[in-house]
């Protein structure tokens, strides 16, 4: 079997490193469980050196000109030769013992698609406390964090991957249309319980008015909030 772990970047020279390294000192997980696997980073127009950092890590670059996650997510799955995919942001860092965990679970015949748990890097009461709603939200109603999402290839590919129109909560999307695929064959969506460290700097780089306005809007319009380049502006902004 062949894991890719597919990582896309738009301007992330500050925190890729520590994500590949993070990566490179996981992967031997897979590695003793049978596996190979790669690193392919789709580099999502970025201006800085994220391409040529990710070239000097040892991953596979390849490059998606239009600034939109889930076409740097798809770009980078069409590069990748993997039986399943691991889509991992940029900013967060993996562990050798969540590695193990999604090791088992693709390798128990009995999984489809799923993702973890999150963990902030930092960040005040509020940001935990956001973190572990999701986390509960996410084990019960089964959706993965776009931060970490595994999947099946073959299935990714029949469903065409990432939606197109949504510049954000695409990850929502695919969970939506990957269930009643599981459930058609018997398989499950499954959300592990090892921790995700992911970065907390949307904490720091938007008030929080910012990020109250954008909540209010995806949880009263999800579909126009999210399809809406505009309005996910936390995403596309360019800060850092």
């Amino acid at each position: 079997m062949r894991l890719s772990v597919v990582i896309p970047a738009f301007n992330e020279e500050k925190l890729l490193p520590a994500t590949l390294h993070a990566v490179g000192a996981a992967l031997p997980a897979f590695h003793q469980a049978g596996w190979e696997t790669e690193v392919v980073v789709c580099d999502n127009n970025s201006t800085d050196s994220t391409a040529a950092l990710a070239a000097a890590a040892g991953a596979r670059v390849v490059s998606e000109p239009v600034n939109m996650i889930s076409r740097a997510r798809n770009t980078g799955a069409a590069a990748a030769s993997g039986d399943w995919l691991l889509f991992l942001d940029a900013d967060s860092t993996p562990s050798r013992e969540l590695f193990a965990a999604t090791a088992a679970a693709m390798g128990s015949g009995r999984v489809l698609a799923g993702g973890t748990i999150l963990r902030p890097d930092g960040g005040g009461p509020a940001v935990h406390f956001i973190t572990g709603v999701w986390n509960l939200v996410s084990r019960i109603r089964r959706w993965m964090a776009g931060s970490y999402i595994f999947v099946r290839a073959d299935v990714f590919r029949e469903i065409g991957g990432f939606s197109s129109r949504h510049f954000a909560g695409e990850e929502l999307d695919l969970a939506k249309r990957l269930h009643p695929i599981a459930r058609q064959r018997g398989l499950k969506i499954r959300i592990l319980t090892t921790p995700l460290l992911t970065s907390s700097r949307k904490a720091k780089l938007y008030s929080p008015r910012e990020l109250g306005r954008f909540l209010l809007r995806a949880l009263f319009r999800p579909e126009a909030t999210m399809t809406n380049r505009e309005a996910c502006s936390p995403w596309y902004d360019g800060r850092r």
